[in-house]
């Protein structure tokens, strides 16, 4: 692998702050999602009516269901940003894993943990 196949050090710094600050913020959104889930099991319903507690109960188990598809996505978005960092140390970070170009600096901000160019995610689609 030449040298002109890779980010310099300088860029790779600068990814490694967005992904940090994008870890940070996913992880303080997991906390809250995995926080209203908590919430949502003990926050028992006195009211008298039954029917609306049922819609109640009803209401919340969707919303605990979105809850933890969110959580899930949350999670597998952080693990993409940590091995995003991983490739930051091993300098191979930016690198489509098809073509072996240089992943558009654009496209790395917006996605920083993108792993194809848009050359090939066009080919797979």
């Amino acid at each position: 692998m030449n040298e002109n196949n890779r980010y310099s050090d300088t860029d790779l710094a600068e990814f490694k702050d967005i992904i940090k600050d994008k870890i940070a913020h996913a992880e303080e959104d997991l906390n809250l999602l995995k926080s209203s889930f908590k919430n949502d099991s003990n926050n028992g319903t006195d009211d008298t009516s039954p029917t609306f507690k049922a819609f109640e109960e009803g209401s919340e188990t969707m919303s605990k269901e979105a809850n933890v598809q969110l959580a899930i996505r949350q999670e597998k978005f952080i693990r993409d940003l940590k091995n995003a960092l991983v490739r930051i140390e091993n300098k191979t970070y930016g690198i489509c894993r098809v073509t072996g170009k240089l992943i558009q600096k654009e496209r790395l901000k917006l996605v920083p943990h993108a792993t194809l160019s848009i050359e090939a995610k066009n080919m797979q689609s």
